[in-house]
């Protein structure tokens, strides 16, 4: 068969390759635009930040410009300088008659991996540019003055927010890895990358929001959240779920874990490779943990002395009473780690001494520092997310994701994006993703006390917090505890967590600094011997100083904490099993409240 003959069969076998793909192109794209004619109203004042931002910056820039006008020409003639003798060695390039890129000084960026970014000359070009660009708007930022330090830093977070959306690796035309699977696959990476992002923004009111997880892989309570155990207790906000004991002897204090209600508290029971609550479990403790509701327009009233009075303080008294202890020791972590050291202060003041020992993991107590996160913790966003609360009665958990997922945007936004919708790629049967992406609720009142009050005005270590009909200061804290806060924690920076432990009135306190991030660095099992930490009696020195002196060890932190609770949870007696007369099991862990799309209210 001639060559001829050939193309004309390959060309007649695409040809109806080519017709159904075009039929599904326009459906998708029917499909598309009514997902896009549903979209969900998203406030102005939620979709970035406030015009005053920009406009200070720019009055700054240009009243710098007429006083030192020399300052703008160096720059600009520096960038147009950079620009051109790029343009020129790469027409040379050209020139020479082979096809290859000019030298490339430019840094390593992994959103370049392909090697076509540094050998092809049209994707180098696009590159070196991208990155000449990049670097001029950064200098532009940072020469900027007459802003405060917080508004420099905000304006250096959105404007790198600009600078990574418009990488080329974000559009088809500048994207090797795409164009390569198109051609690879005759169009199909590109039909199955429509069909990807269709199904996402059906999936969330015509919102473009990447699915990060195979939501077919995973079920809580079959392959995720199946450590056994049972629901001992349950009321309005939360399920107590009691875990099977899996040694004979446990210690005398039980233990008991209150997860952020930020998220779903199985993070911490992925499988049982990774999991936490089965490591305690197994190293002898009698465990609960609470399991938070996820709230509807229904709970529009619940503040922060809900959580404290219906939750903390019933969950802690329910345990002591099933396990007949008069203290228990308690976890909380995040934002659950900073309404513990809350309920902590106001027992303090009713002469309760229900707690033996308090572990905070990535905790904020102290908020004059707020991190990354604090670019997101101005008026104009707290304004925005208070009048949202205000009409709906809830925050929907939309936003939190979206917040959080900004603060990386590259790795949970741009490369997903860049995987499902230009790549056509199925997304990964990942737990951890799948995990992100189940998202809860916050009440209306409780989201607006926890911003205003912690985080913007730092209340409760600048003075007392307001909640329960008590004050609730930071010095009140004064169980033992210990602390874990995460080396590159974009959520509750490490260095505000060890300011928040220092101001505590506790006079037994260890520090750990973990490697890793909010959740790796938690999630770490000891089988896996990753990221290491680090330890320092010397709490009395600056969080650099601190870090600068402490001893570094390697793999998970947990044994070095479980050392340390082990020596305040008493004598071993026979294991428990969930359960007491008064507090029968009500349903197998890990529970309704984690699966359940609207809360059932019930006791």
């Amino acid at each position: 068969m001639s060559n001829s003959e050939n193309s004309d069969t390959a060309a007649g076998e695409a040809l109806p390759n080519l017709e159904e793909n075009m039929a599904r192109i326009e459906e998708l794209t029917q499909r598309l635009v009514n997902a896009l004619a549903h979209k969900r109203q998203v406030r102005d004042d939620l979709q970035g930040p406030g015009h005053e931002l920009y406009a200070k910056a720019a009055t700054a820039y240009w009243a710098e410009m007429m006083q030192n006008p020399a300052k703008l020409i160096e720059q600009q003639v520096g960038y147009w300088g950079k620009t051109l003798q790029h343009y020129v060695e790469a027409q040379q390039a050209l020139a020479s008659g082979q096809i290859k890129a000019p030298e490339d000084h430019t840094p390593s960026d992994r959103r370049f991996k392909n090697p076509l970014w540094d050998s092809h000359p049209y994707f180098n070009f696009v590159k070196q540019q991208y990155m000449l660009n990049a670097d001029a708007v950064a200098q532009a930022v940072e020469s900027i003055e007459g802003l405060d330090e917080r508004e420099q830093n905000r304006l250096r977070y959105f404007s790198q927010q600009i600078i990574d959306l418009m990488s080329p690796t974000n559009f088809l035309a500048t994207n090797p890895d795409a164009l390569e699977r198109a051609v690879e696959t005759e169009g199909e990476s590109l039909v199955k990358g429509l069909e990807n992002l269709v199904h996402d923004l059906e999936a969330n009111e015509g919102e473009l929001i990447v699915n990060l997880a195979d939501k077919e892989a995973f079920k809580v309570g079959e392959n995720l959240g199946t450590t056994p155990g049972e629901v001992v207790f349950r009321n309005h906000l939360f399920e107590l779920i009691q875990y099977a004991p899996s040694t004979e002897k446990v210690h005398g204090t039980p233990l008991i874990i209150f997860p952020p209600w930020i998220n779903k508290f199985y993070i911490l029971d992925l499988k049982s490779q990774n999991s936490l609550i089965k490591w305690i479990v197994d190293q002898g403790y009698t465990l609960f943990v609470v399991s938070w509701v996820n709230p509807d327009a229904t709970y529009r009233d619940v503040g922060m002395a809900d959580y404290i009075e219906d939750g903390y303080i019933t969950a802690l008294e329910t345990v002591r009473e099933i396990c007949g202890v008069k203290k228990v020791n308690a976890i909380g972590y995040c934002i659950a780690g900073t309404t513990l050291s809350l309920t902590l202060s106001i027992l303090k003041d009713r002469g309760l001494d229900y707690v033996n020992s308090a572990t905070f993991f990535t905790t904020l107590t102290d908020f004059s520092d707020q991190g990354e996160v604090g670019v997101f913790l101005d008026n104009d966003f707290v304004d925005g997310i208070e009048a949202e609360v205000t009409e709906n009665g809830y925050l929907d958990s939309f936003y939190m994701a979206r917040t959080f997922s900004f603060l990386r945007s590259n790795d949970l936004i741009y490369q997903p994006a860049i995987r499902s919708y230009m790549l056509g790629e199925s997304p990964p049967a990942f737990d951890l993703l799948y995990w992100n992406g189940d998202g809860t609720n916050l009440p209306a009142k409780m989201a607006v006390e926890y911003l205003r009050g912690l985080c913007q005005r730092d209340e409760f270590a600048s003075g007392g917090f307001e909640v329960a009909g008590h004050t609730a200061k930071i010095e009140n804290v004064q169980v033992p505890l210990c602390a874990i806060a995460c080396e590159t924690d974009h959520i509750a920076a490490w260095k505000s967590s060890y300011r928040g432990i220092q101001k505590m009135g506790s006079k037994d306190k260890t520090f750990i600094l973990a490697g890793s991030g909010h959740i790796a660095g938690i999630v770490n099992p000891p089988v896996k011997n990753k990221y290491g930490y680090w330890t320092n009696d010397d709490l009395s020195l600056s969080p650099e100083d601190w870090q600068a002196r402490a001893e570094q060890h390697g793999g998970s932190w947990w044994p070095h904490w479980e050392k340390w609770l082990r020596k305040r949870s008493g004598k071993k007696v026979e294991a428990r099993e969930p359960g007491s007369k008064t507090h029968p099991p009500i349903a197998p862990a890990p529970g309704t409240y984690v699966v359940a799309d609207k809360p059932k209210i019930t006791s």
